[in-house]
């Protein structure tokens, strides 16, 4: 008994005596106090597994260090984490538009920009189709690259098909598997089941479109394609523009600091979210620090966030900053959203966890709807109804087709909550 004893008294002191040895060794680095104390709260995994950090962007290689998938020293990891701090005390990350605002100093420059379209091989023809507008309406002028993604490698006749009618560079991206998959936390069998319960509404049945909608909220903006740009302009298949665009989109929305800018909205289907609301709003009460002053809660909620109005930026169009999606705030509120599961339990969609996100982690003169650019995603239209812009820009829309101002658009809505007021001839265009 007495050396059993003694064996555990020789282990206990051994362990005190290596612990006091880091606690002394921690003590004489500048950073250890911070290390200590920020180790543990930041330690959290990621919904996404990499390796290892050839290929990120400085930022995803610092998150990964604080979540302990580098090969940093001790004192570079030490760096990392005291940089990733709780969200909660480090004010520096809580505020969006500080992280946002670095894209704002190239101000007067070429914007680091770039089309991104999530596209298969098989929809090589509606592709074709959008690129030749985009090219005959804006790109042959300004000549932004373009980035194409596809969960299956592209073929060589899809490739050569799009460079051939592309005046820009181009760049072809695979997206990895764990951005296209069901993540280890969802039930397989469950999510079956909804999308057999849901296989009446569109797309509900559809497993592929669930991973579209995750990517698109959470993933895009991580590909190693994106890294060395701060904005994107999403174009997808069988899109028109109907008018011509004579000034540079994304030198307009550096230069004058906005971040989202967005051409349709309209009303979601209640029940492919029916608790995304709830959802959200769990999220950001219990991270008001993320909430900005003066946002555009009043286009998504019309009682104070008690409920969902359904209101949400169409975003087969967006032409916005990546550092919005790379923000601890939205990375954060996208990482609840996607393990609560409703992703894959119900349908939720990219446009409204895009546009809630925006609505309130921004201040609202920071969201810009775009009427004068004519734009085209089936059925709905955006077209320019002040006839001096429809002329001056070779429109070929019909003005009577506009959504802007239809009951399921939300654009009546928007101009509420941006205080501003209707054209006067609105109420023309809104039967």
């Amino acid at each position: 008994m007495a050396i059993f004893l003694s064996k555990r008294l020789l282990r206990f002191t051994i362990l005190v005596a290596v612990s006091l040895f880091v606690i002394i060794t921690l003590n004489s680095h500048e950073s250890s106090s911070s290390y200590v104390s920020n180790f543990i709260p930041s330690f959290q995994f990621s919904n996404s597994d990499w390796s290892s950090s050839e290929g990120l962007s400085p930022e995803e290689q610092r998150l990964n260090a604080a979540e302990g998938k580098s090969d940093l020293s001790l004192d570079e990891q030490a760096k990392a984490l005291q940089d990733s701090a709780d969200p909660v005390t480090d004010l520096a990350t809580t505020d969006v538009m500080e992280f946002i605002r670095p894209s704002f100093e190239n101000k007067g420059k070429r914007p680091k920009a770039c089309y991104v379209t999530l596209v298969r091989n098989s929809e090589l023809n509606s592709m074709l189709n959008s690129i030749r507008k985009v090219e005959q309406r804006f790109n042959k002028q300004f000549k932004y690259d373009w980035i194409f993604l596809n969960d299956e490698p592209f073929t060589d006749e899809f490739k050569n098909a799009v460079q051939a009618e592309i005046s820009s560079t181009v760049k072809f991206g695979l997206i990895p598997t764990e951005h296209w998959s069901l993540p280890e936390w969802i039930d397989e069998s469950r999510a079956t089941e909804a999308r057999f319960k849901m296989a009446h509404i569109i797309y509900g049945g559809s497993e592929s479109y669930r991973h579209m909608c995750r990517f698109q909220s959470g993933f895009f903006w991580r590909h190693p394609l994106l890294d060395d740009y701060d904005w994107y302009w999403r174009v997808e298949p069988d899109i028109n523009l109907y008018c011509d665009i004579k000034y540079d989109v994304f030198q307009w929305m550096q230069d004058n600091e906005k971040v989202y800018g967005f051409t349709i909205s309209i009303h979601e289907y209640l029940d492919t979210i029916p608790t995304l609301w709830e959802t959200s709003m769990k999220f950001f009460n219990e991270h008001s620090e993320y909430v900005a002053d003066n946002n555009l809660m009043k286009f998504i909620s019309e009682d104070n966030g008690a409920t969902y109005n359904l209101c949400h930026f169409w975003s087969n169009f967006e032409i916005a900053n990546l550092n919005l999606w790379r923000s601890p705030a939205y990375r954060a509120y996208f990482d609840a959203l996607d393990h609560a599961g409703g992703f894959f339990y119900e349908r939720w969609g990219d446009a409204p966890v895009h546009s809630i996100a925006a609505s309130i982690l921004l201040p609202k003169d920071r969201i810009h709807y775009f009427p004068n650019i004519g734009y085209h995603h089936p059925p709905y239209d955006n077209c320019p109804l002040d006839n001096l812009v429809y002329s001056e820009n070779n429109c070929d829309c019909k003005q009577d087709n506009d959504f802007t101002f239809r009951g399921y658009s939300c654009g009546r809505q928007y101009y509420a909550a941006q205080g501003i007021e209707k054209p006067p001839y609105w109420e023309k265009y809104s039967h």
